[in-house]
């Protein structure tokens, strides 16, 4: 570990020390009684440790706010996805019966579907879901994040190689082509 690294963790560690349970009582006051808010908080903290070259922090509060705010808003969407995707797939065949365990791989594949998503970058990201999940047109979604349709092209091909290179490895592809 170089020393660069060591006072990184250091520099983390203090904050951590100084804010976790300021960021959690803050999160309670927006969340409630939600069982996900020390994690968001640690998770926080964890973007915070894995990020590079981190500058000195003139406002904490500020940025841990806004990553955890971040945070809550891919738990929302995560779930907002999974939710649609399990009711899609029980409109798919209304005689077909899924196992408790089936639903479990299923959302376990929906979220390492979200996961491989995370990896694009945003407007790509963006580009794949207003496609898939709004339906939207590529003009309609040139429209909606100002960028040429060429670009909506070329970010839906980057996102549909990235798709197709996680689904070779998923259940989920067993479980939707049973239904079939």
């Amino acid at each position: 570990m170089s020393g660069t690294d060591s006072s990184h963790r250091n520099d983390v560690g203090g904050l951590f020390r100084a804010h976790y349970a300021w960021l959690c009582a803050r999160l309670r006051r927006h969340l409630g009684a939600n069982p996900n808010v020390e994690d968001i908080a640690a998770e926080t903290f964890m973007q915070l440790l894995e990020s590079p070259g981190l500058t000195p922090i003139r406002e904490p509060r500020a940025l841990l706010t806004t990553i955890a705010r971040r945070l809550i808003y891919q738990l929302w969407r995560r779930r907002d996805l999974e939710r649609q995707n399990l009711e899609q797939l029980q409109h798919l065949d209304q005689q077909q019966t899924w196992s408790p365990e089936e639903l479990l791989q299923l959302t376990q594949a929906l979220h390492g579907l979200d996961r491989t998503l995370e990896r694009l970058p945003g407007k790509v990201r963006a580009t794949f879901l207003l496609s898939r999940l709004d339906g939207l047109t590529y003009p309609q979604i040139a429209a909606e994040l100002g960028i040429s349709q060429r670009s909506v092209s070329v970010y839906m091909t980057r996102s549909q190689a990235l798709c197709a290179q996680h689904s070779a490895n998923e259940p989920l592809n067993r479980l939707t082509r049973r239904s079939t």
